[in-house]
């Protein structure tokens, strides 16, 4: 099959089927899972399918634009925390960040898919994925105006609110007539009443800010609790630069360094194969037995990118790793390094 025609393939299943995994994919359209990662990977940088921030089983959810609402099927696979903040944010439609518990702000900011930061007066305010702008904007309008009303209460001062209460007092007891009565006076007798003007009670007003316009952002939300600091760019160890020379060597192409330590080298290669140049998540490790959770960990986080995984090791594959490398035999794969001595 040509790669269009795999594209088309991959496009009509997701059209039907809805959100799938990599693993789904393949199955249906009869090719490996280790190329199925590539081709979803190119349908993604194209902007032709999406991916899920929700992950099923290590493995992230591709759909197409237009299923978004089809993802809360999916939910239950979240961690318990994300499920309630999750549920409370569905419930509420919207939620301020500053009044939620520690736990919920931090798991709100990890259910990208379902929750989406605005501004709003200078605060962070969290909308349910599918609540409509306009809706939003109601329920603020709503939620400022009881504010307000509270704020007005609570913001008079001690001293003016002295002054009401005398101002009230006083006018009582101007506005009643004064009553005067003579010496020795008889019951026949007039009795004879000065009216008063009364005096209008003392009114103070509470100054009300004008509506603040509420802005929605489409941009990636930015966290304000992470702190980033600059990295110092780091010497590499004799390990990692004999690694880079077996891979120049192999004539592979590093396509971008994602990190490194004394023993360990992590980066994304291209390679060439009969179909074409495939990228891989490669991890080179300075270390006698690769254990399975090295495996593990390795194939997870090449499944969140998406990208086949490949183990570049100096030492020896354990009983365990030889068993997990042939059950993920089309998306893990491992190579032992030979050095060249120069």
């Amino acid at each position: 099959m040509e790669v269009k025609e795999i594209h088309e393939k991959i496009i009509n299943f997701l059209r039907l089927r809805g959100p799938g995994l990599p693993i789904q994919i393949a199955k249906q359209i009869g090719i490996s899972s280790l190329f199925v990662s590539a081709f979803l990977s190119e349908l993604a940088d194209g902007k032709r399918i999406k991916i899920s921030c929700l992950k099923v089983g290590g493995s992230p959810l591709y759909f197409l634009d237009g299923q978004e609402e089809k993802l809360e099927n999916f939910y239950s696979y979240m961690h318990p925390k994300e499920i309630e903040s999750f549920q409370l944010l569905k419930e509420n439609k919207i939620l301020k960040d500053s009044e939620q518990e520690p736990a919920v702000r931090v798991a709100l900011r990890e259910i990208k898919d379902f929750a989406i930061a605005f501004n709003f007066n200078n605060e962070i305010y969290w909308r349910y994925f599918s609540s409509p702008v306009s809706e939003i904007e109601e329920l603020l309008k709503v939620r400022e105006q009881v504010v307000r009303e509270v704020s007005v209460v609570k913001e008079i001062p001690a001293a003016k609110q002295d002054l009401i209460v005398k101002s009230a007092v006083l006018t009582e007891q101007i506005s009643k007539p004064i009553i005067s009565v003579k010496p020795g006076y008889m019951k026949k007798d007039k009795i004879k009443v000065h009216k008063t003007k009364s005096i209008k009670p003392i009114s103070i007003t509470q100054e009300v800010k004008p509506k603040t316009k509420l802005t929605l952002q489409n941009d990636e939300f930015k966290n304000p609790l992470i702190i980033t600091k600059t990295k110092k760019q780091r010497p590499k160890s004799d390990f990692v630069l004999k690694v880079i020379d077996f891979i120049n060597m192999s004539k592979w192409q590093i396509i971008e360094e994602k990190d490194y330590k004394l023993k360990e080298y992590n980066c994304i290669l291209q390679i060439k194969s009969e179909l074409g140049a495939i990228n891989f998540l490669v991890q080179a490790k300075d270390k006698k037995t690769i254990s399975e959770y090295d495996l593990k960990k390795l194939l997870s986080n090449s499944q969140s990118i998406p990208l086949p995984a490949l183990i570049l090791y100096n030492g020896e594959l354990g009983k365990k790793s030889l068993n997990f490398l042939n059950k993920y035999n089309s998306i893990l794969k491992a190579k032992k390094i030979e050095w060249v001595i120069k």
